[in-house]
């Protein structure tokens, strides 16, 4: 694969995705309705996903396409396949709350090497490079990106007064709550959608726990930015690193972390 291609496909396709989820975002109603898993959808999540797979499709036909929106594509095993979220965090944006992304990924092997977190209402956009590592680039967003709005992104080492803890803004639960207990914490803060991954790739955060349900959709573009910054991913059953891939595309908990950060267990 031509890797620089598709990371200015992904690039592309998330921005203009992005562009249409915020002509439906900034309408006075929202249509909402409820799919088979009770689960919201809008007309934006649609929009989106049609957008970026009738992209992926058209560029890269070889290559198996896992979305969210498209039950039929979550049967599939493939080792090499793309994989989309065109509207992580559906109830932020039913909520307007802004914490929403597109996400687009590819996995091989397992892991999560290329992939690209755009939240549009933030205008932050995340993305992984051709030849390794990690950026944030700033707006304005134009068909090739301007070096000097580039920034690279590293995780950085703890601070010796505590973690700064990031978590779920809509799942939060007690059993959240008492896993971070166990770490020694200066700051918690909540984010919706994978711009928790993000947080932690840009050193805004060191720790990330999610004690609760997700799809590797939700969280595997946002786990190649943090992977390519520099931080890991851990399953919280076993501490082992979390994969992709799984019968049904389903995760684990699982721990996002920065190094510095000792991994606790359930």
């Amino acid at each position: 694969m031509n890797e620089q291609k598709l990371t200015d496909t992904i690039r592309m396709l998330a921005l203009r995705a992005g562009d249409a989820i915020m002509e439906i975002y900034g309408r006075a109603d929202l249509a909402v309705h409820q799919k088979a898993d009770a689960s919201p959808v809008t007309e934006a999540d649609e929009a989106a996903d049609a957008l970026i797979s009738e992209g992926l499709r058209a560029t890269f036909p070889d290559i198996a396409l896992v979305t969210e929106e498209q039950a039929a594509s979550h049967g599939q095993s493939a080792t090499e396949f793309l994989i989309v979220d065109p509207l992580d965090g559906t109830k932020e944006f039913i909520r307007r709350r802004g914490d929403f992304t597109v996400n687009i990924a590819l996995v091989r092997d397992g892991i999560p090497v290329h992939g690209v977190v755009y939240a549009p209402a933030r205008r932050r956009l995340f993305r992984t490079l051709p030849g390794g590592g990690a950026v944030e680039e700033a707006a304005p967003f134009g068909p090739v990106p301007d070096p000097a709005a580039v920034r690279v992104l590293r995780v950085r080492a703890p601070q010796d007064d505590g973690l700064v803890v990031v978590a779920s803004k809509s799942h939060r639960t007690p059993e959240t709550d008492a896993y971070i207990a166990r770490y020694e914490v200066r700051d918690s803060r909540s984010a919706g959608s994978s711009l928790k991954f993000c947080l932690l790739a840009s050193g805004e955060a060191d720790l990330y726990p999610r004690l609760g349900p997700t799809m590797e959709w939700d969280t595997a573009a946002g786990d190649a930015v943090l992977r390519a910054a520099g931080g890991t991913v851990l399953r919280l059953d076993d501490l082992g690193p979390l994969t992709y891939g799984k019968p049904g595309y389903r995760n684990p908990f699982f721990l996002a972390h920065v190094p510095g950060v000792i991994p606790q267990p359930l």
